[in-house]
């Protein structure tokens, strides 16, 4: 995680600290390691959550915006799944990675026009905070081991250009 990750991070849980000084949550279901599955999950969570949220001009925008990046996680990580390259591998997690950030985004705007819904959004906001956590590892790995391989391609060229040479 970057600085600007890792301060941003920081910023985004102090929204969600009321003060009760929780150390570590525990969630009440266990945990799905399919991705595919875990971010479709995520996503019929994020349209069961924003039929829960009262409409008003304020919200009604708001709402799309949360529904639009809460689903496209999931559709972003298929998408990548069936990448052909690494580059379009890696352009669908960036996606994926950027989408659950706005999810964060949306959850926080939703409590701050409707704070009776805090308690559920929560919920969201902390499963939305481990998909970015994931993509952006994924994201990372991929980039890394990818421009180490390019490397090696064109160390491995250029050796072979400079032995024809001589």
């Amino acid at each position: 995680m970057t600085n600007a990750e890792v301060r941003n991070a920081r910023g985004d849980d102090s929204f969600w600290n009321d003060g009760a000084g929780v150390v570590r949550e525990e969630p009440d279901t266990k945990r799905v390691y399919d991705l595919e599955e875990r971010t479709a999950r995520f996503g019929e969570a994020i349209v069961d959550f924003a039929k829960t949220i009262p409409q008003n001009p304020v919200t009604n925008r708001i709402i799309s915006q949360l529904v639009g990046a809460g689903t496209s996680v999931g559709a972003n990580y298929v998408e990548a799944d069936d990448a052909v390259s690494k580059k379009d591998f890696l352009k669908s997690i960036g996606t994926c990675r950027k989408e659950a950030r706005e999810t964060k985004h949306f959850l926080r705007m939703i409590v701050r026009a409707v704070p009776e819904l805090k308690t559920q959004a929560r919920t969201l906001w902390l499963e939305a905070k481990e998909l970015h956590l994931i993509f952006c590892a994924i994201y990372r790995c991929t980039r890394r081991s990818w421009s180490v391989s390019c490397c090696a391609r064109k160390q491995a060229r250029i050796s072979r250009a400079h032995s024809w040479s001589t």
